[in-house]
């Protein structure tokens, strides 16, 4: 995996628990960190003496030349509680070549209509997807259903505001809040009721061709639930998992067989070997082992650790990332899969 280390531009407090972070691009590099909306950056460093990698999703329309990613605090979060608490302009930090498929293609020619159902830390890649459509396809509409606590708590509350008004009659802007009430906002979290009134009560010249879901599984699952209910293809439907469930982080309640496995990895055009323990990830033999295999989360959330098993079987705990049409071509996160048989190929470089 490709890491550059950049220095940190500007840092800007979003909310009392969020900061945007703006990377200084070297005119060298800005081809390599050209991105679509809604991508992601992997970030490294160095805190008590352990390296951490964490993905932060891209927040700007990439015409614009900003590379920033929002950074949430977590509880217990290492990296974020560093970024929001320690990170100032100058530092340098590692940082990985943009990557993701929660993307949109923008084109000055489209004129279509898009929603998007985001929640919490979910707006980042969301907001990038919305600022591209709005300011580079003129004839085309956004609808944002957008769930937090409360205002306080909001990111990019006042920019999207300003968004609402500046491409008034093209850009809709509805609120929930789970803890605060609002006039002409939902309160509550966005559950099928929500989503189902939002989609009954719009105006009848929007048709909706595109939805961009980002936040935890139960919003997406409403999302898609209630859309799919309604008679949308599951293909015009793309997301992002931004957290999981309890029940979702749980390894699989089904034994992987005892032994040992015998592992070759393909990834930056270079092979290794190694014989693994069954009951291991892929991903965390292959780090044992001091192979550069790409990671970031670690929690099958993210898609940095997708790799192609080109020979042999393996099974994933969870998967919130791959197509059902990806499982079966043989494509896996590492980082949740376990080997089956008693000998893989993996390859991180045919994805």
């Amino acid at each position: 995996m490709i890491f550059h280390t950049l220095s940190v531009r500007a840092i800007d407090r979003e909310t009392p628990n969020a900061v945007s972070v703006s990377f200084e691009v070297p005119e060298q590099l800005k081809s390599e960190f050209g991105f679509k909306p809604g991508q992601y950056l992997t970030l490294k460093t160095r805190i008590k003496d352990v390296e951490v990698r964490r993905a932060y999703s891209l927040c700007t329309n990439p015409a614009s030349g900003d590379l920033r990613v929002v950074i949430k605090r977590v509880d217990e979060g290492v990296f974020s509680s560093y970024a929001n608490d320690h990170l100032k302009p100058g530092d340098e930090i590692d940082v990985g070549l943009p990557m993701g498929k929660f993307t949109v293609s923008t084109d000055a020619a489209n004129e279509r209509d898009i929603m998007a159902i985001a929640a919490g830390s979910g707006i980042t890649p969301v907001m990038s997807i919305l600022l591209s459509v709005l300011e580079e396809e003129p004839n085309s509409r956004c609808v944002l259903l957008y769930g937090n606590k409360s205002p306080e708590q909001t990111i990019f509350l006042e920019d999207l505001n300003t968004l609402a008004s500046k491409y008034n009659g093209r850009f809709m802007f509805l609120q929930a809040y789970s803890q605060t009430h609002i006039e002409g906002g939902f309160f509550g979290r966005i559950d099928r009721s929500i989503i189902l009134k939002v989609i009954n009560d719009l105006p009848s010249h929007i048709d909706l061709k595109s939805f961009f879901l980002c936040g935890p599984n139960d919003m997406i699952d409403n999302s898609i639930d209630v859309l799919t209910g309604r008679g949308y293809d599951r293909e015009q439907i793309h997301f992002e998992l931004f957290t999981t469930s309890d029940e979702e982080n749980r390894e699989s309640s089904e034994p992987v067989s005892d032994g040992t496995c015998n592992v070759r990895v393909i990834v930056d055009e270079e092979e290794e070997t190694f014989t693994m323990v069954k009951g291991k990830t892929i991903l965390e033999s292959a780090l044992e082992n001091d192979i550069d295999a790409p990671y970031s989360c670690q929690g099958g959330i993210c898609s940095t650790c997708i790799a192609k098993i080109q020979q042999g079987e393996a099974r994933m705990r969870q998967n919130n990332v791959l197509t059902d049409e990806e499982v079966s071509e043989g494509f896996v996160l590492t980082c949740q899969a376990e080997p089956i048989s008693s000998s893989l190929v993996v390859d991180y470089d045919d994805v």
